[in-house]
């Protein structure tokens, strides 16, 4: 079976198409600039150069038609024709509570995604777009949508709820849903497999550290809490996200400084985070260099993150009750040898050492621990788009 994986944005595509009996991707690529002047796709295929084709997009439409069309080229394709995609598999960022799993897309389900567009108003909205244009050109391809936030419907209700009138969360949905669901589902489960352990019989944290963060407890397969919220602005320190802050603060900057809301929105969202509190960026790569040069804020900036994680990671070991593999990924996570010993450092009150050697690599899996620790700490890059092209495979065998 041939799975195409999609991913929109409000003015972007990325794409990958999976050959899923052996698990291999035969093209990928990406389109930017949707709607905008200057618009392009970057194509891939495995084993071979970029191939750039530049061409007017005015929708996701045409975007999806350009792909495809990349896609069957007689140089730089990789199929026959479109027939060839059996199944098709959208990540969807907001499910709300109405999706525990993946699902096949049908009216119902597409009437249920604009149902949450409030909740996820920058996201939804695109990835609806791309199932709409996927639906009218390639009718005859099972659609599967793939919930960033379905992995995390198995936290408990005290996990989940706020401390706010129940009624909020009953009228209105406001709860803790969390995101980045699909890399911690594929990371808790690579993770059990390299230890040679079921999936059940594990409690994992798993830390998607990059310029979005989160971390997620798993226990025994199940993601019983994460550190996003509501939206993604909750928890860790985040590249341009302030992550946990006091409540208060937004009504103090309105009233203080006049803000708006639209201003308070963009600061907390856009301007805090590492590139906030450094003044450098919002790209750890740049961060570091700058502490390596003696940045002072930059340092700060990397210790009040990682101060940030290790706390999270204490607070899921209490939680789970103790915890057997710790997993780090995503941009930091796979890429930062001194941040995953600053972190875990701190940890060893768990029982939790870092192998220094072992430690020195990046983006590949690895077992860091030390030969003494009695938390096993691993190194997994994320492939979110293998997860996706699994759920659509599994999905659509049985449409």
């Amino acid at each position: 079976m041939k799975v195409l994986v999609i991913n929109c944005g409000s003015s972007s595509l990325k794409y990958q198409l999976f050959n899923m009996e052996t698990e291999s991707v035969l093209a990928k690529g990406l389109v930017e600039r949707i709607g905008l002047d200057g618009s392009a796709l970057i194509h891939t295929v495995t084993g071979k150069e970029k191939v750039r084709l530049e061409r007017d997009l005015d929708n996701h439409k045409q975007a999806i038609a350009l792909v495809l069309e990349a896609l069957t080229d007689p140089e730089h394709g990789v199929i026959s024709s479109f027939a060839d995609i059996e199944a098709i598999g959208h990540r969807v960022v907001h499910g709300g509570e109405t999706f525990s799993g993946s699902v096949k897309i049908d009216r119902e389900v597409m009437a249920a995604l604009r149902s949450n567009i409030d909740l996820a108003p920058l996201h939804n909205p695109p990835n609806i777009m791309g199932i709409e244009a996927c639906t009218e050109i390639l009718p005859n391809a099972v659609q599967v949508g793939v919930f960033d936030t379905a992995f995390h419907q198995t936290m408990p209700d005290y996990a989940f709820i706020y401390g706010l009138p129940y009624e909020l969360y009953k009228k209105h949905g406001i709860r803790r849903y969390g995101f980045h669901g699909t890399s911690h589902q594929y990371v808790a489960q690579r993770a059990a497999s390299l230890c040679g352990k079921s999936l059940d019989e594990v409690k994992i944290i798993t830390c998607h550290l990059g310029n979005g963060a989160s971390i997620t407890a798993v226990d025994r397969g199940k993601s019983v809490d994460t550190s996003m919220g509501f939206t993604p602005l909750e928890g860790l320190i985040m590249g341009t996200r302030s992550g946990d802050i006091d409540p208060a603060i937004p009504f103090y900057l309105m009233k203080q400084l006049n803000m708006s809301y639209d201003e308070v929105n963009d600061l907390l969202n856009k301007r805090s985070g590492v590139l906030g509190i450094s003044g450098v960026s919002s790209d750890f790569r740049d961060i570091e260099e700058a502490a390596d040069r003696g940045d002072q804020r930059a340092q700060l900036a990397l210790r009040a993150f990682c101060y940030r994680v290790i706390k999270y990671i204490g607070a899921y070991a209490a939680a789970m009750n103790g915890v057997d593999i710790i997993a780090f990924t995503a941009g930091l996570g796979e890429n930062s040898p001194p941040a995953r010993a600053e972190i875990c450092k701190s940890l060893t009150f768990l029982g939790a050492e870092i192998d220094e050697q072992k430690n020195n690599i990046r983006g590949k899996e690895a077992d860091i621990s030390a030969d003494t620790s009695r938390v096993r700490i691993l190194l997994i890059p994320t492939n979110e788009e293998l997860m996706i092209a699994r759920e659509t495979k599994a999905i659509a065998a049985n449409a």
